[in-house]
């Protein structure tokens, strides 16, 4: 799996953030030129997501260390399960310790919360999509999470898609003086599509009218959610149909079943509990 650049930074950047210029306890208990085996070991059952990642923290700090992946990600986890084997330094094992086992039990769970999503909704053809709610710094390797645990990704910033929400229409003067001044733009590119946020069905009248691609049905109930599906299929079959908004495992089957085609959740990166995973040293 190739790291890109900007995450190794960012694994520096975090390495730096616990270890600053020493680990003192480390130092002044163990010597330099000791050297030890470890073991990462599972403590729950869960989906695994994020062992490259950990193995690269590892190396960044120690080249020299030796980190051997047992399980690959998006395996299904058993308590017990050996993760992986670390062999190196005594010190360079106990400092990158906290911050790689933060780093997987975080990615981890959100794989883990993800694949409940999507086994919940299975059968009914829609899919499950994240948000741009994610931790600053680790949108990247939360999104790929996501992907690990069966989701799929929505935009991965503001500058990959586009999204017409409320606080744009309020702006604009309405939805379709919103897309008529996007396509107007000539910056604008044809073969981007144009996702708009409605919140009622007068709102999904006028994005159909306006020429929206795909329409986000934000915070609808389903009696409101079926009414919009069953307006954009009559009208124009082509659209594709995003629901967002207060998402969760009791209300995502029912809401799937309505014959949307997305499912966006932010709680798959925002609520997702992280696993619990543990570092030993065994020899």
């Amino acid at each position: 799996m190739s790291i890109p650049p900007e995450i190794r930074e960012f694994f520096k950047k975090v390495l730096l953030e616990d270890i600053s210029y020493r680990d003192i306890t480390t130092e002044l208990i163990i010597p330099p030129e000791s050297t030890s085996a470890a073991i990462i070991k599972a403590k729950e059952d869960f989906i695994l997501a994020g062992m490259p990642f950990v193995k690269e923290l590892f190396k960044i700090y120690d080249p020299q260390i030796t980190f051997n992946i047992l399980k690959e990600d998006g395996s299904e986890i058993n308590d017990g399960d050996i993760l992986a084997e670390i062999k190196g330094k005594t010190r360079s094992i106990l400092a990158c310790e906290r911050t790689g086992l933060n780093i997987l039990q975080r990615l981890s769970g959100i794989a883990t919360l993800t694949k409940k999503f999507v086994m919940e909704i299975n059968g009914t053809g829609c899919r499950i999509l994240d948000t741009r709610k994610t931790t600053p710094g680790m949108r990247y390797l939360e999104k790929y999470a996501v992907r690990t645990g069966g989701g799929y990704n929505h935009r991965s910033g503001l500058y990959d898609g586009i999204l017409i929400k409320d606080n744009h229409i309020k702006v604009a003067g309405g939805i379709r003086k919103a897309i008529d001044t996007l396509k107007d733009n000539r910056a604008f590119h044809h073969l981007l599509k144009i996702e708009v946020e409605v919140k009622d069905i007068a709102g999904v009248k006028e994005a159909i009218e306006a020429g929206a691609d795909i329409i986000m049905l934000d915070n609808m109930d389903i009696e409101e959610v079926k009414k919009a599906v069953r307006i954009i299929r009559e009208k124009d079959p082509s659209i594709l149909i995003e629901a967002s908004g207060n998402i969760n495992l009791k209300n995502v089957r029912a809401i799937a079943e309505t014959g949307v085609n997305f499912i966006s959740a932010g709680m798959l990166t925002h609520s997702a509990r992280a696993v619990d995973i543990s570092l030993k040293i065994i020899d």
